[in-house]
């Protein structure tokens, strides 16, 4: 069985086509600056590359050029969309409608696009992908739906209310919702099974860290908290976003600045965290070399994303009653040795004893990075959320 796993944004359509006799990633590319120009990438299993500029008006022509892409030329791995078994799609926010990932139909599509004030950026280019790519590969082809929010939706109302009117809550559905649920739900399971335990057995914290991170508690295979709250923004300090913040600083900022309700959205989310505090710098690399060279703005913004890490691995530890493992994933969470190190460090009365050679072996792998005598095991585990989105489709599908 070949499923065609699609993330699409409002200007980018990134795919990839697995196998799921051998789960290999059989093509995999990017469609970019749609309604713009257009541009894609395109490599395959067998080390083929390729790249193009083409023209995008709409997600219809990406989708188009997708298929093209994969029955035909030199990056060719498929005779026909005919080999295409089913379509999995990520979405972003899924509410509390959603959760767990479903079969596509007109009445999902419709339930997505009425989440869209809510997730504004993701939602309505998650429909405009749905339509086109049923417009292209057919009502034959089924699809299915897997949401960043999903795997949350386990957790209780004293974790993902808010101290607001309970009316907000009923009128405006503003509550936790909670992101990259995906990931987080993905390493979870994949670390249980390496450590050939049940899932419903540990306890665990899922610290997916990159550009935009967060910090999750599984307790038994089940989220029970997260740090990303009603969007994105919140939790730890990320490359361009603030993480929480005190609500009253940001009113307070808006009367300093005069900035509007639009303006203050985009400098919380673009210009603050790591770019914020160093003065333009937003990938951790960066952060490490600025660290390397003296420089006390890059230390803090390390330093400060550490402790945000230490104190949810502490809080999450007390909220589930115990600890049995600490997972990393992410671009940060599998190439920073710093960040494990300094989010682990001094958490020995926890349980937590690292390997500091393991840290620095293990880097860009995966593995046990804790000392053999530690109670609590810390871990890389590379997250696959493609992989996932593929086994959940064939899943529904199937009748599994």
């Amino acid at each position: 069985m070949k499923i065609l796993v699609i993330n699409a944004g409002s200007s980018s359509l990134k795919y990839q086509l697995i196998n799921m006799d051998n789960e290999e990633v059989m093509a995999k590319g990017n469609c970019e600056r749609i309604g713009i120009d257009g541009r894609i990438t395109h490599k395959t299993a067998s080390g083929y590359s390729h790249a193009e500029e083409c023209s995008f008006p709409t997600h219809t022509e990406a989708f188009e050029k997708v298929i093209e892409s994969l029955t035909t030329g030199e990056g060719k791995v498929i005779d026909s969309i005919s080999e295409i078994s089913a379509v999995g799609h990520r979405i972003v926010q899924g509410g509390d409608i959603f959760s767990k990932s479903v079969l596509v139909t007109d009445e999902v599509i419709d339930q997505i696009e009425g989440l869209a004030p809510l997730a504004p950026l993701h939602n309505h280019a998650h429909v405009l992908a749905l339509r086109a790519c049923r417009k292209v590969v057919g009502d034959a082809v089924p699809m299915v739906v897997v949401f960043d929010t999903a795997f949350h939706q386990t957790m209780p109302a004293k974790a993902y209310m808010y101290g607001l009117p309970y009316g907000d809550y009923e009128k405006y559905a503003i509550r936790k919702y909670g992101f990259h649920g995906t990931s987080h739900r993905f390493v979870s399971a994949d670390f249980a099974r390496r450590l050939g335990k049940p899932l419903e057995s540990l306890k665990m914290v899922t610290c997916h860290l990159g550009n935009g991170s967060s910090i999750t508690a599984v307790d038994c295979g089940k989220c029970v908290d997260t740090t990303m709250g009603f969007t994105p923004l919140d939790g730890v300090i990320m490359g361009t976003r603030c993480g929480a913040i005190d609500a009253s600083a940001v009113l307070y900022l808006m009367e300093k600045t005069g900035m509007s309700a639009s303006e203050m959205s985009n400098y919380l989310n673009k210009q603050c965290g790591f770019y914020g505090l160093t003065g333009g710098k937003s990938d951790n690399r960066d952060i490490e070399a600025g660290i390397a060279a003296g420089d006390e703005k890059c230390k803090l913004a390390s330093d400060m994303l550490c402790y945000e890490i230490k104190k949810q691995i502490g809080a999450y530890a007390a909220a589930m009653g115990g600890l049995d493992a600490v997972v990393f994933t992410g671009g940060i969470g599998e190439n920073a040795i710093g960040i494990r190190a300094g989010a682990c460090e001094g958490l020995e009365f926890l349980g937590i004893k690292m390997d500091a050679e393991k840290n620095k072996e293990l880097n860009h792998s995966e593995g046990r990075i804790s000392a053999a005598d530690s109670k609590v095991e810390v871990w890389i585990v590379p997250t696959n959320e493609e992989l996932l989105i593929a086994q959940d489709t064939e899943a529904l599908i199937s009748g599994k």
